[in-house]
């Protein structure tokens, strides 16, 4: 890789003015011209994409049961639709834009730093990295909970301790092998888990009691574990833009990839908490998480209630392989705009950001020790304060760089764009008010640590212990450009 030392280039940065650093030409990544990167490796195409954002977003139904639990089926149903409504449409569209804009695996962090600055791009980083991690530490603990009904010896102690790093290490391999690789296994784990829940609900149609849809009691609604069950849900719709650069003809494959995986996720869940919800009788407090196999099992057998569980199963493994990639690959982005020392972005011979493969895979074992309950609220509570400034980013560069190149651009002025944020921007609060005294504290502790982390690696580079540099590959940040008619992409949702 062609490297520049980023002591010159910041210095060069330095002397333009700030609306001179964000409207970036990206020409053979924007065109398509090539469908291979500098490394030789193919580029990941439109279906194994669309996975891949199912992946890091979904991976199937399993988990929202918890919302007929919390709040009965009308709020459960309702609360989807709302929820994709007000929080994963902007969210995905505000990526279609970013992430067509700057298209390269930095994603979000590069957002941020062109519009607020390197330390607070860096405290993205550190941030979505960290919920990144905490995030996937949950998935091989999920497929062992999954597993050992039939293996009762994976329960606990030394066997199961084993079993979390042996699925570590070969999902980590899988993702040291390329990442069209990991593409194409999502798109076939994704038909795996979503099959069975087509089949079930076909089974159910002659059993629906459309009465049942409508049962609801406000009185005894559990608003926590519903607000989060939701959020938990619909959320990481950003995390494909640290994958943009290795996308194939980003500024037209992102967007629609991301319409795509917008209806699948949604009309994934929408559709058997409409079949199953009326076709069984709903007692609340049997829906909690694998209920629906348990469903299966009254609708079809055994059979189907067998492969529901398999499906689950195999759905945890394709959430790790999506979150690893996504993970490893922003770290290689921040290191080829020198913001991580320069061997973060090493590549392996297959084209995979070794280095941060491993650092991902080091975090993942660290942290499989946390109970369910507590990963999901700390993983909550960092990518609130990430997304806070993913909405600081996206409105500031609006109203300071309108003109600059937006192969995809949300057909909203300035203040339409602060309309739509403004309903996630109040849930964001809503999620993180709802944080216990101790998730708050060690979240807030984490969030520290970045504050001193970036001035600490500043320093390192001043003192040249390690090397910095950004990669000649992408393109310096120049004057405004404006987008042409013919580079828009228009977005359906």
């Amino acid at each position: 890789m062609k490297l520049r030392n980023t002591a010159i280039t910041r210095a060069n940065s330095a002397s333009l003015p700030m609306g001179d650093h964000v409207a970036v030409k990206y020409n053979s990544v924007n065109e398509g011209e090539e469908r291979k990167g500098g490394h030789g490796i193919p580029k990941v195409s439109m279906v194994p994409l669309i996975f891949l954002i199912f992946y890091e977003v979904s991976g199937g139904p399993f988990g929202i049961e918890d919302s007929v639990k919390a709040a009965g089926p009308l709020l459960a149903i309702a609360g989807f639709l709302l929820f994709a409504l007000i929080w994963s449409i902007p969210e995905a569209l505000i990526t279609a834009e970013m992430g067509t804009m700057f298209p390269e695996n930095g994603g979000y962090v590069v957002w941020v730093s062109s519009a607020l600055g390197p330390f607070w791009g860096f405290q993205q980083g550190w941030a979505k990295w960290l919920s990144g991690v905490i995030d996937n530490a949950l998935y091989p603990v999920l497929f062992l909970d999954y597993v050992k009904s039939s293996v009762p010896a994976l329960g606990g102690g030394l066997p199961r301790t084993l079993a979390v790093l042996i699925l570590t290490v070969a999902l980590t391999y899988m993702n040291y092998r390329g990442l069209t690789i990991v593409g194409w296994v999502a798109v076939f784990l994704g038909v795996f888990s979503l099959l069975p829940f087509l089949v079930m609900g076909l089974i159910a149609i002659p059993r629906v009691e459309p009465s049942r849809w409508f049962e609801m009691d406000l009185g005894s609604v559990n608003w926590g574990l519903y607000l989060n069950t939701l959020f938990w849900n619909l959320n990481y719709w950003d995390s494909i833009s640290t994958l943009a650069g290795e996308v194939e003809n980003p500024k037209r494959t992102l967007p629609r990839a991301l319409s795509y995986a917008l209806v699948l996720v949604v009309g994934g869940y929408l559709y058997p908490l409409i079949t199953c919800t009326a076709a069984v009788p709903v007692v609340r407090e049997h829906w909690s998480d694998g209920y629906f196999s348990d469903i299966a099992r009254i609708l079809g057998g055994i059979w189907l209630h067998s492969w529901i569980q398999g499906a689950a199963a195999l759905s945890n493994m394709g959430n790790f392989l999506t979150e690893m990639s996504s993970d490893s690959y922003q770290l290689l982005g921040m290191a080829e705009r020198g913001m991580l020392p320069e061997f973060f972005a090493k590549r392996s011979r297959y084209g995979t950001p070794l280095i941060g493969i491993l650092f991902s895979a080091f975090g993942v074992i660290l942290l499989s020790w946390m109970s369910f309950q507590e990963i999901i609220a700390a993983e909550n509570y960092l990518y609130c304060f990430g997304m806070i400034l993913e909405f600081i980013a996206f409105i500031k560069l609006r109203m300071t760089h309108p003109n600059a190149s937006r192969p995809y651009k949300i057909p909203l002025g300035t203040i339409g764009a602060v309309l739509m944020i403004i309903p996630p921007a109040l849930l964001i609060v809503v999620v993180m008010a709802l944080a216990s005294f101790k998730v708050m504290a060690v979240s807030i502790m984490a969030m520290i640590v970045g504050f001193v982390l970036q001035p600490c690696l500043v320093y390192v580079e001043k003192k040249r212990w390690l090397r910095f540099s950004i990669s000649a590959d992408l393109p310096d940040l120049p004057d405004s450009q404006e987008a042409t008619e013919d580079d828009t992409v228009p977005l359906v949702f």
